[in-house]
């Protein structure tokens, strides 16, 4: 089932601080942050200079076990709407901050309560799995939530559950739906959503960034921000599966720190490549596509971090009728791994 494409920013123009300014914003960030006794958690994608002032630096779904391991009052999410919707509906005794409410998620955006409802009554009695990137309002509506890195797991348990011949409303990602049925041997109805991030890595830019350095180990993202189409890619044989590893990007991280290899070429956003940089010094890390970078992670800046801790606004709060319901397939979601 098809969805219309949603509006996507144009790429971002990047605010260059010099040294001075920069130092002066983030010692105002951290003392505000003293002051509302607030943590700041910044995914992977974000500016570097996000990245240096934040208390926990992470993916979607670790950075929101950290909030809600957290004993502060206030959590300075520095990611897209979603992820800080995922926050609030896991922490309702803490407030959550979002430096600007227009960093949302193409993928996410992919598909609407309504346009799942709908779904759901074509095919009475199925059940309902959605990608982690997804609204409040849509998990609200799904059985199970997933990540990448579990969805063939998460599958697998539903037919366990309800049968083998159960229908099962996969979405919104197409590719990450293609990449489970191929996995599974068995087809599902599968939303046609995507990321237009990781969409734009294309087989022909990993080929040649591989070719240009083949001792090279392949890290695919497989879980926060968005899903992969390289992960269909690989599956087809269309990617060379020989030192390729589908990973989070917390996971990329801790690999590329235990690998033995010198040199890794990266599928995901390029905002990950600071972290992995500074984590694994000595190393070398090649984007298999420079232009792969989200607008929407890069709306937060220093001075918007700075504003939203200095103001307490704005917030995301989910109401509480579709928290409660929304909760539901996400603890399933953790119950079964990732």
């Amino acid at each position: 089932m098809a969805t219309a494409l949603r509006t996507i920013p144009p790429r971002p123009v990047i605010e260059r601080l010099d040294p001075a300014e920069k130092s002066r914003l983030q010692e105002e960030v951290r003392a505000l942050a003293r002051e509302r006794d607030a943590v700041i958690l910044a995914h992977n994608y974000q500016l570097p200079q996000i990245q240096e002032v934040a208390d926990f630096v992470g993916d979607s779904l670790e950075l929101s076990r950290k909030a809600a391991a957290t004993d502060a009052a206030v959590i300075a999410f520095c990611g897209v709407h979603f992820m800080a919707e995922t926050a609030s509906i896991l922490c309702r005794d803490k407030k959550v901050l979002l430096p600007d409410l227009g960093a949302g998620c193409s993928l996410a955006e992919s598909i609407t309560a309504e346009e799942l409802r709908a779904w759901k009554r074509k095919h009475p009695g199925a059940i309902v799995v959605m990608y982690v990137n997804t609204s409040a309002e849509v998990k609200a509506e799904s059985d199970y939530c997933c990540t990448s890195s579990n969805a063939v797991q998460v599958v697998e348990h539903v037919r366990r559950e309800h049968g083998d011949d159960v229908e099962i409303l996969f979405g919104p990602d197409m590719w990450l739906g293609a990449y489970v049925e191929r996995m599974t041997g068995r087809k599902m109805h599968v939303w046609t959503g995507e990321c237009h991030v990781h969409a734009g890595i294309r087989p022909q830019d990993i080929a040649r960034v591989r070719a240009e350095h083949p001792e090279a180990e392949f890290l695919i993202h497989p879980e926060c921000g968005c899903s992969t189409q390289v992960m269909e890619y690989a599956a087809c044989g269309d990617v060379d599966p020989e030192r390729t590893f589908m990973l989070s990007t917390s996971g990329m991280i801790r690999h590329a720190r235990e690998s033995k290899a010198r040199e890794f070429v990266v599928a995901t956003e390029t905002g990950l490549l600071y972290g992995l940089e500074k984590a694994n010094p000595g190393k070398r890390f090649y984007p298999a596509n420079p232009d792969a970078i989200c607008p929407y992670m890069k709306m937060i800046t220093l001075r918007k971090l700075r504003d939203t801790l200095r103001d307490l606004a704005p917030e995301v709060r989910v109401p509480d009728d579709i928290a409660e319901r929304a909760r539901v397939p996400i603890e399933r979601m953790v119950a079964i791994g990732r």
